[in-house]
Parts: C-alpha cells; sequence; structure tokens
C-alpha cells in the first residue's frame, strides 16, 4: 500500500520550506516599503497553515518510503508546491490564477516561459521571487536526477546511478549527504556568477538574480529585453555559466574531492561540450558570411544563443527565428536536444543520443556479422537491455507528449507554428519557442488558459522525465 500519511508529512516539510522563503521577498519589500508586502504575507502564512496541517496529519514516528512511494511524490511535491508558490503572483500582480500558475510552474520546473512583461518597473520583490523558484526548482531537479531517478530507473538514467539499488537505510545517508555536497557546490557557482556578472556591468540586484537563472538554466531576467539589455561581457559570462549549469553537478563535487578536473573521461561531457562548439561556430560562420556581421558578434551571439537553448535555459538575446531557413531549423532541432544527465537542464539529454547512437553501431556490426555476438559499453559500462527499453519507452512518450499537446494548442486557435514549438518548447523546458507569438521577441501572456494549463502540464511532464509521472496512470499502479 501507499503510505499516503507518510507523503502527506514529507509534502509538509517542503510546504513549510517554501513558506520560509518566502519570507526573503517580504523581507525585501519591507525594507524597500513596497506594495507586495500583504501578498507574500498572506501567501506565507496560508502556506505555513497548510504545511502545519499536512506535518501534522502525516506524524509518525518512523516513515519508510517505497518505490511507489516515490514515484507519486516526486509528481505530487512539483504539483502542490507549485500551486502554493503561485499566490504571491495572483494576490499582488492581479493576474488570474491560471497565469499564476503557469508562471509559477514555468519558473519551479526552470523552463523560463512568461506571461508577464514590464519587468524593467516591477517590484523587486516579485523579480527576486521568480528568480528564486527557478533556483530551487534547478537545485531539486538535479538531487532528483542524480539521487532519485537513478532508483526508478526513469529514461535510461540507472546509467548514473551512485547509490545502492535499494532505498534502504544504509543508503539514504549516503544520498543525503551527496545532495548536501551537490546544494554546496550549487551555491559556490551561483555566488561566481553573481560576481562575474557584477564585474562585466551589472549591478548587484540584477547580478543576483540572473546568476540564480542562469545556473538553474531557468532564463529569467528582470528585464523585458532579457540579456539584451546587458553588456556583451555579461553575455559571455552567461554563455560560461549556462554551459556548467549544463553539465553534472557531481562532476564538480568528485573534481574538488580528488583535486582534479577530469572532463574528458566522461562520454557525455565530451559529447555536450564538442556539441555546442561545433554547432556554435558552424552557425557563427554562417551568420557572420550571410549578415555581413564581424565574425566575433556572430559568435558572441550563436554561442549564447546555442548554450541558451541546448541547456534549456532560455534566456533572450536577439530573435534568432529572424536569421533565415537554417537557423529556424538548427533551433527547432536544439529545442529537443538537452545536455548532461545531473545538470539542471532538460530536453532529451547528450547521453540518450549517445546511447542510441551505440545501438545503432551495435545493429550494423551484426548486418555483416549475422552470428557475431556484440555488446556495446557506455562510459565502459554495458549498456543492458532494461537500459535500452527504458530509453526507447522514454523518447516515444517524449514525442507523443509533444504531439498530444500540439493538438491541444492547435485547437485552441492557435497557429501551427505557434502550437508545435510551444509544445517543444515546454516539454524540453527551454522557454521561448518559435514565430511572433511565442519566440524569443515574445511571451506567453495571450495564449487562451486552456492552452496555458496544456504548456503548464507539458513543463512538469518534461521535468520529471516523463515517465515519472506517466507511471502514475498505469491501473496497476493503484492495485497494491
Amino acid at each position: 500500500m501507499l503510505n499516503f500519511r507518510a507523503l502527506l508529512f514529507i509534502l509538509g516539510v517542503f510546504l513549510s520550506m517554501m513558506a520560509g522563503f518566502m519570507l526573503i521577498p517580504l523581507i525585501f519589500a519591507l525594507v524597500q516599503n513596497e506594495e507586495t508586502v500583504g501578498a507574500f504575507l498572506i501567501s506565507a502564512l496560508v502556506t505555513a497553515s497548510a504545511a502545519g496541517i499536512c506535518m501534522h496529519g502525516g506524524q509518525r514516528k518512523r516513515i519508510n518510503l517505497n518505490i511507489r512511494d516515490m514515484f507519486l511524490l516526486t509528481s505530487l511535491t512539483w504539483v502542490i508546491v507549485s500551486a502554493f508558490a503561485a499566490l504571491p503572483f495572483t494576490l499582488y500582480h492581479g493576474i488570474n490564477y491560471t497565469d499564476a500558475f503557469f508562471e509559477t510552474m514555468s519558473g519551479i520546473t526552470t523552463t523560463g516561459s512568461t506571461v508577464l512583461s514590464g519587468l524593467d518597473k516591477m517590484a523587486h520583490s516579485i523579480l527576486i521571487w521568480r528568480s528564486l523558484l527557478q533556483w530551487l526548482g534547478g537545485i531539486g531537479f538535479i538531487v532528483m536526477a542524480v539521487a532519485v531517478l537513478p532508483f526508478l530507473n526513469v529514461g535510461g538514467m540507472k546509467l548514473f546511478r551512485t547509490e545502492s539499488s535499494e532505498w534502504s537505510d544504509k543508503a539514504m545517508p549516503r544520498t543525503q549527504n551527496m545532495a548536501k555536497q551537490l546544494f554546496y557546490i550549487y551555491i559556490l557557482l551561483s555566488i561566481l556568477c553573481a560576481i562575474g556578472y557584477h564585474f562585466a556591468g551589472m549591478n548587484w540586484f540584477d547580478a543576483a538574480n540572473h546568476a540564480m537563472t542562469t545556473l538553474s538554466t531557468g532564463g529569467y531576467s528582470t528585464s523585458d529585453q532579457s540579456m539584451a539589455h546587458f553588456s556583451h561581457s555579461a553575455q559571455w559570462v552567461g554563455t560560461v555559466f549556462m554551459a556548467a549549469g549544463g553539465l553534472p553537478l557531481l562532476l564538480f563535487v568528485q573534481s574538488i574531492q580528488q583535486k582534479s578536473f577530469k572532463v574528458w573521461n566522461d562520454t557525455q561531457v565530451i559529447g555536450f561540450l564538442v556539441f555546442i562548439s561545433l554547432v556554435s561556430i558552424g552557425l557563427g560562420i554562417w551568420l557572420s558570411d550571410t549578415r555581413e556581421m564581424p565574425f566575433v558578434d556572430a559568435i558572441r551571439l550563436t554561442s549564447f544563443n546555442v548554450v541558451s537553448v541546448v541547456t534549456t535555459t532560455g534566456f533572450g538575446l536577439t530573435d534568432y527565428g529572424a536569421w533565415g531557413g537554417l537557423a529556424n531549423i538548427a533551433f527547432l532541432f536544439l529545442m529537443v536536444v538537452g545536455s548532461c544527465s545531473g545538470s539542471t537542464s532538460g530536453g532529451i539529454k547528450v547521453f540518450r543520443f549517445q546511447i542510441a547512437g551505440a545501438i545503432m553501431r551495435e545493429q550494423l556490426k551484426q548486418q555483416f556479422h549475422p552470428r557475431g555476438v556484440f555488446r556495446e559499453r557506455y562510459n565502459n559500462r554495458p549498456i543492458s537491455e532494461d537500459i535500452i527499453r527504458s530509453l526507447v519507452t522514454f523518447v516515444l512518450l517524449y514525442m507523443l507528449v509533444i504531439v498530444v499537446t500540439s493538438i491541444i494548442l492547435v485547437l485552441t486557435g492557435l497557429d501551427p507554428v505557434t502550437s508545435f514549438t510551444g509544445a517543444i518548447t515546454a516539454v524540453s523546458n527551454v522557454g521561448p519557442g518559435l514565430g511572433p507569438i511565442i519566440g524569443p521577441a515574445g511571451n506567453f501572456a495571450t495564449l487562451p488558459d486552456v492552452a496555458k494549463w496544456a504548456l503548464a502540464v507539458a513543463m512538469l511532464l518534461g521535468r520529471l522525465e516523463i515517465l515519472t509521472v506517466a507511471v502514475l496512470f498505469h491501473p496497476k499502479f493503484w492495485r497494491y
């Protein structure tokens, strides 16, 4: 049976943490004498009250979670926390709850799609809250991707299991220690990013906000112009730290422990860095030639935009949809490609493409030598049949979610380009799509409410690797 009381207690703990984080913008609003004081005060009190009810109702001496509990807890946490975190937006900004929930789900899944405008003049406490949501969502997903999803065997992530194969009492302390180390590294990189932004010309407020949304590969900005509002140096800082956010955070932990940054020992890291470098240089040469642009500027623009899309950050710098047909096709493909497992990014992670390539090589060898026995390896580990099945299932479900979401958006009256790229950018947690409505120069405010709810669900599915949520809809999940 599912441990509903234990799940209720843990949800209460998460809500109490969210209520605590609401105090940060509340204190800022009080110091700055902003009109958001009431919104954050009420939101914090409501969230804290709900947390108290959940913790009291689910209190028990010992909490034991099984695999099914973890599946349900993972999905419930994102949904319920988002539902309460949306309160400050709707209480202060006057937007309806649909827009507030969309903005919050986009933030906490680090997608970066927004319905808000006038950011340059918006209350600073609201801007801080948006950035905090993405920063918390980023570290939350890292811990889940490294410590939870491998246990659940989601989408081939079993390859990156770092602990025991069971949720035993012996394994949990090691998992908690690892999560703590990841959190420290995440804070350190965020501080370094903020310092880099400040020295590149941002004030400390903008630097801190953009550091939170850069490391989390979220993409929320304090300006309607996004990163185009800031200096070229700041854009290069953003490119570097977005790429860092696309690397496995565990790599930084291991590098500090071993006092050696061994990037080239990891197949997916090599693949990620080589891929973004080649695409950026290739598009840079093409852009410089077709637009008669200085090569340095072309590389700056293509590098930033390629890294922003591949890491699913979604910062806006320029409308790459206006670069021409080649750029449109390239960025449509890049929306699907993610960076590394154990990073803050979404999309179809690089390792999945690499495993697909290994399987293809194995199949080709089998064609030449029908009686031969071939066993491909990845990062010096054999690719087992269950990893292949999990990977194929994930990709098929990924495509299915895009198709279903696209159909829903078309039925609401949106054009095919907006519908298709909106579905892709939501499932991949990228942020902007293509076209005049939701492209890098637009936002999602004018979309119908039904479309926003559909996209919010797609964001959640993409962030939780789809299978984590899909299993909840299988009848057998609830029978035992």
